[in-house]
C-alpha cells in the first residue's frame, strides 16, 4: 500500500549553503504539499533554529563550506548541548560513492539521497523517516538510527523453531 502523507503538517528544515540546491529541495517540498520550511545556509543557526522551533525532518547537503554536512551530523547526534539528538536527517550529495555512503551511515544519517535526485527518489526518503521510523541505537562508538536494513532469519546454532 502506497504511504500519503500531509506534508502541510511537517515542519522541515534545509541546511544548506548552495542557492541552486535550496531552491531545488524547497520546490520539490512545495510541490508534495509542504508549507513549514524553514532554510538556514549555516549550519550552527540550524541548531538555534532545532532549539527554538518544532523541526520534524532536517536536509542538509554533505558540502558546505563553514563545516561538512557529517560534521553538523556529529554536532547534532553526539554534542552534549545538541537539541534534539533523534531528528531524522536527510543528507544530499553528488557524492554516492559506498565511502561517502558508509561515512553518513555511520554518523548517524537516517536517510541519504544522491544528487541529482527526482521527486519520486525525495519523496521515498521522506516517507521512509515520516512514516517508518527507526529505531536509534545508543552504543559507545556509535549513537543514531538502527543501521540494519534487511530483516534476516537468524540461521545459526540454536535457532529457535
Amino acid at each position: 500500500m502506497k504511504q500519503k502523507i500531509d506534508f502541510s503538517r511537517v515542519s522541515f528544515l534545509i541546511v544548506d549553503d548552495n542557492k541552486l540546491s535550496i531552491k531545488m529541495v524547497g520546490d520539490t517540498l512545495r510541490y508534495l504539499g509542504a508549507t513549514n520550511i524553514e532554510v538556514t545556509r549555516n549550519p550552527d543557526e540550524a541548531l538555534s533554529l532545532i532549539k527554538k522551533q518544532n523541526t520534524d525532518v532536517l536536509i542538509t547537503e554533505w558540502q558546505m563550506e563553514s563545516m561538512t554536512g557529517v560534521e553538523f551530523l556529529d554536532l547534532l547526534r553526539n554534542s552534549s548541548a545538541s537539541p534534539n539528538r533523534f531528528l531524522p536527517v536527510i543528507m544530499l550529495t553528488g557524492h554516492s560513492e559506498e565511502p561517502f555512503v558508509a561515512d553518513a551511515r555511520d554518523n548517524g544519517v537516517t536517510e541519504f539521497l544522491a544528487k541529482p535526485f527526482t521527486a519520486k527518489g525525495f519523496y521515498a526518503r521522506l516517507v521512509s523517516v515520516i512514516a517508518r521510523p527507526r529505531c536509534f541505537i545508543n552504543a559507545p562508538s556509535y549513537f543514531g538510527p538502527d543501521r540494519r536494513r534487511k530483516t534476516m532469519p537468524y540461521d545459526g546454532d540454536e535457532r529457535r523453531s
